[in-house]
């Protein structure tokens, strides 16, 4: 899935110079590397679902672009390390060590290399870094979108499936049950993680799109716990 910029060769975006199709083109080509090596929920297309939102909300919130773009194709690069050692390695941190040296050889400026590794290490905000910057801000709602709604929906039984989960098992308490075990179904995840990220938005849009996308998961897991449980009208 290719995302345009919506940008001619000479077109402003907000102000700033556009990337060059050239740019682009290698950009994309580094983050699926890393990213097809992940596969999965992980995989090239969640990178491209997350640029789309992070430029409709860049433009909305008049961010720079040219920074938006390289952290979004990039802020899953370190994921594979983290999968590796099963959360040992923190992939956003991981992510913007192993984005530095690339950006260096793509050209970038030392204030704009900074601007989007620090979009990339704090994108995931845990414990670490927050995001200070509005394009680091803009990242982690539009990585958070990525995982809730339809698509969060569908990425959480893509990784069930991968670990042999089952598909169903709201008669049990999330909090007794283990990750990567039998148990970590898709609703566990909406229930422990999924169910959280509306409280969880830096922006204004991005708090409207998450209580929207928080509805339609209710109604999704609430009519497979009556069709899996026989609760027939």
């Amino acid at each position: 899935m290719a995302i345009s910029l919506n940008c001619g060769p000479m077109e402003q975006m907000n102000g700033v110079a556009p990337i060059a199709a050239e740019l682009l083109q290698r950009l994309r080509e580094i983050s699926h590397a890393f990213c097809v090596a992940e596969g999965g929920s992980h995989g090239p297309d969640h990178s491209e679902r997350v640029l789309s939102a992070a430029l409709s909300l860049g433009r909305q919130l008049q961010a720079r672009l040219d920074i938006l773009v390289p952290a979004a194709l990039l802020h899953d690069i370190g994921r594979r390390e983290e999968s590796l050692s099963r959360g040992q390695v923190c992939h956003a941190r991981r992510g913007a060590e192993l984005a530095a040296p690339l950006l260096r050889e793509l050209q970038y400026s030392e204030a704009d290399l900074e601007a989007i590794c620090h979009c990339i290490r704090s994108h995931r905000f845990r414990s670490g870094a927050a995001p200070a910057t509005l394009e680091a801000q803009i990242l982690f709602d539009a990585d958070k979108l990525d995982s809730i709604g339809a698509v969060g929906i569908g990425r959480a039984f893509l990784f069930a499936g991968q670990i042999g989960a089952r598909l169903h098992n709201p008669e049990l308490d999330p909090a007794a049950t283990t990750s990567y075990s039998q148990e970590d179904t898709a609703y566990r995840e909406f229930r422990i993680k999924m169910s959280r990220v509306r409280e969880q938005m830096l922006t204004p849009a991005g708090k409207r799109m998450a209580e929207e996308r928080h509805a339609f998961m209710e109604t999704f897991f609430d009519q497979l716990t009556r069709e899996t449980h026989g609760f027939f009208p």
